[in-house]
């Protein structure tokens, strides 16, 4: 029986090589969008509505009573009281409300994907990695893994995350493809202490050195702390 293929696209810039129509696309926003996603829902957020602009966020979140947030640059959008920290949305505070969500790179890529027909969007994060796994497994279906880098640019812990989901499903599918051989070698090398990696980072210098926030990090480096899967339908992202 055949298998179905996967592939890594390494930067959003690069989404346009790749074939979404018969394809799962991941979103990978590691530092912070789809850890902050998965925390939000796994917290009892009704659904999350990504949108591409702060202005958007606003006015959707005006319209619907939900609550508008969002990043750019690593800090709150101006305009905004709530950003982009997982660490930000306990049940307490965010159970039963709808999120309305921008970010630098993160929603970006999800409006891209959806622009280029892909057939199913999910969002991946270390913190719903098993969930993510899963899912691609039981689809039986092609798989691009979708880094979404920082403004075009490749980063490090979206490729790890690509290759901690490669790690685990590869027997399952068709590779044929350098940039999920290189994001599994990553993987592989640094997997028994990601935190202790993460200085190397220059996403993780962005948003501790400006803004002391270790323990984000530590959030989205940590393996299924909000294992929900996490699929986009009619303009939502919903918890499954």
């Amino acid at each position: 029986m055949n298998k179905p293929s996967l592939n890594t696209c390494l930067s959003p810039a690069l989404l346009h090589l790749y074939d979404l129509k018969n394809a799962v696309v991941v979103i990978i926003d590691v530092f912070r969008a789809t850890s902050t996603i998965a925390s939000v829902l796994h917290n009892g957020a009704k659904c999350i509505i990504p949108v591409d602009t702060v202005p958007k966020a606003i006015e959707i979140s005006k319209r619907i009573d939900g609550i508008a947030a969002g990043e750019r640059d690593g800090k709150i959008a101006d305009g905004l009281q709530h950003g982009n920290s997982p660490l930000e949305y306990s049940t307490d505070f965010i159970s039963g409300k709808t999120l309305v969500l921008t970010t630098t790179n993160g929603t970006k890529l999800l409006h891209m994907a959806l622009d280029n027909n892909a057939d199913t969007i999910i969002s991946g994060s270390f913190p719903n990695l098993s969930a993510v796994c899963n899912y691609l497994t039981a689809q039986n279906k092609n798989v691009v893994l979708g880094c979404a880098g920082w403004k075009d640019r490749y980063n490090l812990e979206d490729t790890l995350f690509a290759g901690a989901v490669i790690s685990k499903i590869k027997e399952h599918f068709t590779i044929h493809c350098d940039s999920s051989l290189t994001a599994e070698l990553l993987y592989e090398k640094h997997k028994d202490d990601l935190t202790g990696f993460a200085p190397n980072l220059t996403h993780y210098h962005r948003l501790v050195e400006r803004f002391g926030l270790i323990e984000d990090i530590r959030f989205c480096l940590t393996p299924d702390v909000a294992n929900v899967l996490v699929v986009y339908e009619d303009g939502k992202l919903v918890k499954k």
